[in-house]
């Protein structure tokens, strides 16, 4: 965190996050990384499972919690009771923007329906985040990020040929829904600074997967071809794959007709260029499984450095294969602190992903570490928005309501 951080564009934006998990509460980091005041909402008893997710820190701290619950204010409530539902509508009275990502309907069997809430607050933008939308003949199934992979079709694509369909190692689906979220609200908002008024933003799993899959669609659409499994290369795009050297992995991008060239000759094989199977875009994509062979006995005699120092003297992207090692000790890394460090109360100093992307008048900012333990906020929250001390702060905890 950074002492001299400045306001980010969304100062003065209240954001009250119902969701929990992913796709909600990535999209309050987000919005909250860019400067918005963002009110979590939390169960009393159990708090958002993030919680509890990831490999352990020490003490069994999630080490996935410090990101996605940096820049909150963690409140609790209990929505499933009467008093608690009044306490989240009253706190939805003063926010501008609420994130949600349960099951359809849901909102609506705790008496918080859209409609009723934007009846008490008409400027207030409702980001909704859920497997398949808020209508349709799916809408009542029970979705996670995986299974909107699968349905939008980025499953079926990934993995080797020869094997089932594989995944990557990270909820893509889940950070798609809600990225695709955050552009909804800040369209909502420039909607909103014309019109005073405010909507309902539906977010989808399966249909955010589906927005990024290229052209999957007009493919089988105009020619009938389902595209498939191809492992570590895009059928037709070479040479762009990733090369074995003698001391690890490392990445080549060379598809372009002058890029290839200057590959050919970093590879004191100039006359590769002009050779009737590589010197077009299309040759080389008819000839790519022996273009990669040749390319990764080439990589293989060198170590990394040496190949990467050949690709910048060439010009030529390229690139080492990153862990999270590698990233920790990277110069560029650091110039653009892409990671940083944040003190916790808990973990003591966690580095994680810096703020993105980068604005040069109003950046975003790490101002306020994740909140350590549910309801870690109410008295200021509370006390700040309904006047309430530490003896009706006590008597509702005690009762089970906040």
């Amino acid at each position: 965190m950074s002492s001299d951080a400045k306001p980010g564009p969304l100062e003065g934006l209240t954001v009250i996050e119902m969701g929990t998990l992913i796709a909600g509460p990535f999209c309050g980091q987000i919005l909250g990384d860019f400067g918005a005041t963002v009110i979590k909402i939390e169960d009393p008893k159990a708090g958002d499972p993030m919680r509890q997710w990831g490999r352990s820190l020490p003490k069994g701290h999630s080490p996935w919690w410090p990101v996605i619950g940096r820049n909150k204010r963690s409140v609790t409530a209990n929505m499933r009771v009467p008093e608690g539902q009044a306490i989240v509508r009253d706190l939805v009275r003063h926010a501008d923007v609420l994130i949600e990502n349960f099951k359809p309907g849901t909102l609506e069997k705790w008496g918080l329906s859209p409609e009723s809430l934007l009846a008490e607050n008409p400027r207030l933008i409702i980001a909704r985040m859920s497997g398949y939308g808020q209508y349709g003949p799916y809408s009542d199934r029970a979705g996670f990020g995986g299974i909107g992979e699968a349905m939008g079709g980025w499953r079926y694509i990934v993995g080797e040929p020869d094997r089932p369909p594989a995944r990557m190692g990270i909820s893509i689906g889940d950070t798609l829904c809600a990225t695709y979220g955050t552009m909804g609200v800040l369209a909502a908002l420039h909607h909103r600074e014309k019109t005073g008024e405010g909507q309902v933003i539906d977010t989808a799993l399966y249909e955010a997967v589906l927005q990024v899959m290229e052209g999957l669609v007009p493919e089988y659409d105009r020619n009938g071809f389902i595209r498939e499994r191809s492992g570590s290369i895009l059928p037709g795009i070479a040479p762009s794959n990733v090369y074995s050297c003698k001391d690890g992995p490392f990445m080549i991008g060379a598809n372009n007709d002058a890029i290839f060239r200057r590959l050919a000759e970093a590879m004191d094989e100039p006359e590769l260029a002009d050779d009737p199977r590589y010197a077009t875009h299309l040759a080389r994509g008819e000839h790519q499984l022996e273009l990669d062979d040749r390319i990764n006995a080439w990589t293989a005699t060198l170590t990394v450095d040496e190949v990467d120092a050949l690709m910048i003297r060439h010009s030529i992207p390229a690139g080492r294969v990153y862990t999270a090692a590698d990233m920790m000790d990277d110069p560029h890394f650091k110039a653009r602190e892409a990671i940083v460090e944040v003190e916790t109360r808990q973990r003591g100093k966690v580095k994680m992903q810096g703020t993105f992307p980068k604005l040069s008048r109003t950046p975003s900012s790490i101002r306020r570490a994740a909140p350590a333990i549910p309801g870690q906020d109410n008295g200021e929250v509370y006390g700040e928005l309904f006047g309430w001390d530490f003896d009706k702060l006590a008597e509702l905890a005690g009762r089970g309501v906040i």
